[in-house]
Order: C-alpha cells, then sequence, then structure tokens
C-alpha cells in the first residue's frame, strides 16, 4: 500500500524537526566556555543566520504564492 501525501508529511516532519532540534542542542554546547573560545559577535552571527533561515521556511507555510501579475 502507498503511503499517503498526509502519512508521508507526518513521517519526514518528525525525522526531520528531531533532526533540526538535535543540531541546535548541539550548537548549544559551543556555549562551554572551557571547551571553546568565542565572542559575542560569533554568536550574534551564528543566531542571526538562525533567525533569518528561520524566517525563511516560517513564511512558506504562512505567506501565500503571488499568482503572477494581474491588471
Amino acid at each position: 500500500m502507498r503511503e499517503s501525501r498526509r502519512e508521508k508529511f507526518i513521517r519526514l516532519a518528525n525525522f526531520r524537526t528531531t533532526s533540526a532540534l538535535d543540531k541546535l542542542r548541539l550548537i548549544g554546547n559551543l556555549a562551554n566556555k572551557s571547551n571553546y573560545d568565542y565572542a559575542d559577535d560569533d554568536i550574534k552571527k551564528i543566531f542571526n543566520a538562525i533567525e533569518e533561515q528561520l524566517k525563511i521556511v516560517k513564511n512558506k507555510f504562512f505567506l501565500k504564492p503571488k499568482k503572477g501579475f494581474k491588471l
């Protein structure tokens, strides 16, 4: 039996969300100053990049696509 589009979405969403959260936890491990040396500017760059990509992804779900040109 073929997987429905909904089932496929749920399967991939669970896997991809779990993977993304795991990667974020790994980034959090970099906060350990006894193991790493970083500047505030480094941290700002990391979180700006994450926040910008999150905005892009959220817009894909919530913004309606434009229907092209119309007078």
